[in-house]
């Protein structure tokens, strides 16, 4: 599915940053069937992911951002609500970018958009999926995005914004937090085999989640992601007619 744009405060790119972006660049071709193109990989033509190499104040790893109108106002809120500015705001290609540290201490990004909004295809296998914060207090999390960025918390696992849209989740996790990025395929298990045989690490098996199952790896220089594989399930409609309602698609029973 074709993306041309994201609301504020909404996932909006993923970039991989690595001490061997051309080792990197082969494993997540192979596995994801990506074409590298320089600073981004391309599914048919069309961007899902970036890569860049490690430097100060971007550590190895996967970097969930989310889209701000105006980058200088949303680094002021996160710095007022308790986050810390690890790098930027610089200038990238197609906008402006910063990388940010919630009071958790789970890293990412906040990107201003030009001519790049960021992720131009999802819904299908190959594009950046629900991300999630694993964190150890989800309480402190739920105070601090509010005020960040105006979320709320639905049910203690799902962030939404102020228009009440499901973006991202949120999960127990260890003592480190971290915003957990996934990328979604067609067969979770299958991708999981691949990956293996291309030397990543199994970190949680393949997992039914009721919406589907997921599963976290850790490639071959330890950085953690995980893959997801929605189920369908067959759902039957009843096509009906009234003169006073007009046509109406409804669930039978």
């Amino acid at each position: 599915m074709r993306i041309r744009g994201f609301a504020p405060a909404t996932p909006c790119w993923v970039e991989l940053a690595s001490a061997e972006p051309g080792r990197a660049q082969d494993f997540y071709a192979s596995l994801f069937g990506w074409d590298p193109a320089g600073d981004r990989f391309k599914l048919r033509g069309r961007a899902v992911a970036g890569l860049t190499r490690t430097r100060p104040g971007r550590p190895a790893g996967w970097l969930t951002y989310f889209a701000a109108e105006d980058l200088g106002s949303a680094v002021q809120r996160f710095a007022a609500a308790g986050g810390r500015m690890l790098s930027g705001p610089t200038e990238a290609r197609g906008g402006r970018g910063a990388v940010v540290a919630d009071v958790t201490g789970a890293t990412l990004g906040l990107w201003e958009a030009t001519d790049f909004a960021g992720a131009q295809m999802a819904g299908e296998p190959g594009t950046m999926a629900w991300p999630e914060l694993l964190t150890a207090d989800p309480a402190l999390a739920e105070r601090f995005y509010g005020q960040a960025f105006g979320w709320l918390l639905r049910d203690g696992i799902e962030w939404l914004t102020p228009g009440h849209d499901a973006m991202a989740g949120l999960a127990p996790g260890g003592r480190t937090a971290r915003w957990r990025a996934a990328f979604e395929v067609a067969d979770c298990s299958a991708t999981v085999a691949a990956a293996c045989d291309l030397g990543a690490e199994v970190v949680i098996a393949p997992t039914d989640m009721g919406l589907g199952l997921i599963a976290e790896l850790r490639d071959p220089w330890g950085t953690p992601f995980a893959v997801t594989a929605p189920t369908t399930r067959p759902v039957d409609l009843m096509l009906t007619f009234s003169a006073m309602a007009g046509m109406e698609l409804t669930f039978p029973g």
